[in-house]
């Protein structure tokens, strides 16, 4: 009878190496596992994120390798933080930024709030709601583009249609004033879905029991809503805003399949700048220091914010 897969390795396995594997402990076999991972860490994460905050003190540019490198210390970081345009910039992220977390968890909550009682039809409208998350951003970009067009738009005609005026007298991604809200309103159809699924976990994990207690003493729906609803989904609230938060930091793919950064720079975000500075202006070592700036900023929010996040947790 033909033996294990196992015991065959072992048996053709030579003496010395046995020996040496049968003295090797628990803790350094694991490290053995564990090494090849932590090796592809340090190569795809840890390395590179060092040799970007190296060059951020140079003045290198990949397109001119055998120019000679200059070390500039401070000054990559002291032009960025000087520079109006950067600060327009940060400015348009900030406001992308805040709407869509706003309408994304209010939208989203409610969602989940109304899908959370039960009624005829519910898994299906929960599977035509998730559905905009599924797709990609690029198909998503496309899709809005067509839907923003003056004369063939379906959003303009349906605003018009509301407001009584004529759907090419305005254009969602070519006025200077509608575009920023023309990206927020697209990523909000896209990612409240999203935010919609965190929040419907929460109020499902509140037991039913303490509705239950609450009726007995005769609270009213709407206190019910704010002393326990609210309360005991408020840390899948603070998750949610922190994923999109993130996520709404580093957005570029949408934008730049939307507007493309325009009208000018209205819808310029700290991402799309970043990729000008460093794939079409070849800047390298400027734009290092605008990624080590973005990297440290999101960074720090991040974990104050976690440390917010923990503290409601543990209430």
């Amino acid at each position: 009878m033909t033996g294990s897969p196992i015991d065959t390795l072992a048996d053709k396995t030579p003496a010395n190496v046995a020996r040496k594997i049968k003295g090797l402990s628990d803790r350094t076999i694991a490290w053995i596992f564990v090494a090849p991972t932590i090796f592809l860490l340090l190569a795809v994460n840890i390395f590179p994120l060092i040799w970007t905050i190296r060059l951020s003190f140079t003045n290198y540019r990949v397109n001119r390798p055998n120019r000679d490198v200059e070390w500039v210390g401070l000054r990559n970081y002291e032009r960025i933080l000087n520079d109006p345009d950067i600060w327009n910039t940060m400015q348009a992220t900030a406001h992308f930024l805040i709407w869509t977390i706003v309408l994304q968890v209010l939208i989203g909550f409610t969602l989940a709030y109304l899908i959370n009682k039960k009624f005829k039809g519910n898994d299906l409208w929960t599977t035509i709601i998730v559905f905009p998350m599924m797709l990609s951003p690029a198909v998503v970009g496309n899709f809005w583009t067509f839907l923003y067009q003056p004369q063939i738009g379906l959003f303009n005609y349906a605003v018009t249609f509301l407001t009584g005026g004529d759907p090419a007298s305005f254009s969602m991604i070519g006025d200077v004033h509608l575009a920023p809200w023309a990206i927020v309103i697209a990523d909000t159809w896209m990612w409240t879905p999203f935010v919609m699924l965190i929040c419907l976990a929460g109020l499902r994990s509140i037991p039913d029991s303490i509705y239950e207690a609450a009726e007995c003493d005769r609270a009213s729906k709407w206190r019910q809503f704010w002393t326990i609803t609210i309360p005991m989904a408020l840390p899948f609230l603070m998750l949610a805003v922190l994923f999109r938060g993130i996520e709404n930091f580093k957005m570029f793919d949408l934008v730049v399949q939307l507007t493309g950064g325009g009208p000018g720079n209205t819808t310029t975000l700290t991402s799309i700048d970043l990729k000008r500075e460093a794939f079409e202006k070849w800047r390298t070592g400027y734009s290092s220091a605008y990624a080590v700036i973005l990297f440290v900023t999101v960074f720090g929010l991040a974990s104050i914010y976690v440390k917010a996040l923990n503290k409601v947790k543990e209430r």
